[in-house]
């Protein structure tokens, strides 16, 4: 069945975007243009240039400077894509909590080490201020503080690829078979490790920080092991 048209003038626009053909703050060519160029109505373009603004491929401006330019790349945005994908994989049979957790070493153990070679102080400020507290904090606070705290760690690597594939990591959603049967102490050794992260990372010790993401993932797996 041929997709509808707008679908197949988005995925060549799509296409330009991703192959670099077309630059981030590039415009695109103007809606009656493109009209021409592809034989479709105003509608099909329009709906099309829709589709790519809702995948942050695109942002459309109003105005006389206005049109579709496109979208400077933005971790943040991009991973909110990459999350939905991530859930509906981690809710499967196809992918369980080991699988994640392998991913989780293959970034995290490195990015520590990275973090403490490259961070500043502006890094630093986002890890102490994602911090949370065991003792008075609950479980929605703790779980979205630690997204926070690893996406933080990401960041100080300076390479944006990092940020980009561990946000939607901790954004995955688990569900209560996992966090509802974790070890009492479980989230007081989670801020520990953190702290201590921390610590190296602010030392500029990259072999700490390897040490001490590769032994808090020992423990996060020794504890989810149900």
């Amino acid at each position: 069945m041929r997709p509808p048209a707008y679908q197949v003038l988005a995925d060549e626009l799509r296409a330009d975007i991703t192959s670099g053909r077309l630059q981030p703050g590039e415009r695109l060519p103007p809606e009656p243009e493109l009209c021409v160029k592809t034989g479709v109505s105003r509608s099909t373009v329009r709906e099309a240039l829709r589709l790519l603004a809702s995948q942050h491929l695109i942002v459309t401006t109003r105005g006389v400077t206005g049109g579709s330019f496109v979208a400077h790349p933005d971790a943040e945005q991009l991973a909110d894509g990459l999350a939905t994908g991530f859930t509906l994989l981690t809710n499967s049979a196809d992918v369980g909590l080991a699988d994640m957790l392998e991913l989780r070493r293959a970034l995290e153990i490195p990015a520590a080490g990275l973090a403490a070679q490259r961070r500043d102080e502006e890094h630093l400020a986002e890890m102490r201020a994602a911090l949370f507290n065991p003792a008075v904090d609950d479980l929605d606070s703790m779980m979205a503080a630690h997204s926070v705290f690893h996406s933080a760690v990401a960041k100080a690597t300076g390479n944006p690829l990092f940020e980009l594939v561990v946000r939607p990591l901790y954004q995955a959603s688990y569900g209560e078979d996992v966090t509802g049967n974790l070890p009492p102490a479980y989230w007081e050794r989670i801020d520990a490790d953190h702290r201590q992260l921390i610590e190296c990372v602010a030392a500029r010790d990259v072999a700490a920080a390897t040490r001490v993401a590769a032994e808090h993932l020992d423990y996060v797996a020794e504890s989810t092991k149900f």
